[in-house]
């Protein structure tokens, strides 16, 4: 079971002429609505990493017809503007509630160690977003709704140290029954962390969950794991492969290097895309089919 790539080249490419997104862009978050893919994406004007000094990030908005070309506003549709994002936002995950798109993303305030929250955003066009601020006061990334309410509440993941959480909120103030369905697995592809990749999709045997998974040596590849549909903080089965790894040129080599990252994954007639950043530099996209979403036991961990 493996993505394939639409293309050996990125999709979404940097521009030299806007500043703010003129060294990398990357970690997307995504969704298929009336008939076109919306992408709101990470751009930064220095590099994707620490080490290239205090870069900062904003929040762009391209839309496509075919996943494959591209339009874009000129200008940031979420800027680093308010205290807790004053290096920037970062990392959003998008679905659609109630007829509304729900982005959560991390506020990166960089004032000291730790200062990154999970925050929202609410939108009903891409272009505008009414910020609602910190969803959870501590140190957090890697969220996303579940794009369905479950009785009176919503679900969220989220990541606490080193594994995948979900937690229940009925008024998206208050966060409770916070429990962790996802660590680890030592000794090989996933030993260091795990962190969901696009929000969770329905799958005839459950929910379908891409996650990001790192080993020991901080390379970054993307797996798969179902979910209970009633129960999604029980997992019913876990791929033991990676679906997709650093192979071409640009995501092998860049501000960090052999990453595969990705915030976004779309159901869309007989398949899922995943919109995934490579190297922390640039946008590529892939796709499975329903078909070849398989849950033989011999492939799966439980």
């Amino acid at each position: 079971m493996k993505l394939t790539r639409y293309s050996r080249d990125p999709v979404l490419k940097t521009v030299p002429e806007h500043p703010w997104e003129h060294a990398a862009v990357f970690n997307a978050g995504a969704v298929y609505d009336n008939g076109k893919y919306h992408m709101i994406y990470r751009a930064t004007d220095i590099g994707g990493h620490e080490k290239y000094g205090d870069y900062i990030n904003n929040l762009g908005y391209a839309w496509s017809d075919n996943i494959l070309e591209w339009q874009r506003l000129p200008e940031p549709v979420l800027r680093n503007d308010v205290p807790q994002e004053l290096r920037g936002p970062e990392d959003p995950r998008i679905v659609k509630l109630d007829g509304r798109f729900y982005m959560t993303y991390t506020g990166f305030g960089g004032r000291f160690p730790g200062d990154y929250r999970i925050c929202l955003a609410i939108s009903e066009d891409f272009k505008t977003w009414d910020r609602q601020g910190v969803l959870l006061d501590e140190e957090n990334k890697n969220s996303a709704f579940f794009p369905q309410k479950f009785g009176n509440e919503y679900l969220l993941l989220h990541r606490r140290g080193v594994d995948i959480w979900i937690a229940s909120t009925e008024d998206f103030k208050t966060f409770t029954k916070h429990t962790s369905i996802m660590a680890p697995i030592p000794g090989g592809w996933q030993s260091r962390k795990v962190g969901i990749a696009g929000p969770p999709v329905l799958h005839p045997e459950g929910w379908l969950l891409i996650y990001h998974a790192v080993d020991e040596i901080f390379q970054y590849r993307l797996g798969a794991v179902l979910l209970d549909r009633d129960n999604p903080r029980k997992v019913l089965a876990r791929y033991s492969h990676p679906l997709i790894e650093s192979e071409e040129e640009w995501e092998r080599q860049g501000p960090v290097p052999n990453v595969i990252f990705s915030c976004a994954t779309m159901e869309k007639d007989d398949r899922y895309d995943i919109i995934y950043a490579g190297a922390d530099s640039l946008i590529g996209a892939a796709y499975i089919l329903k078909s070849d979403v398989v849950f033989e036991k011999e492939f799966w961990l439980v």
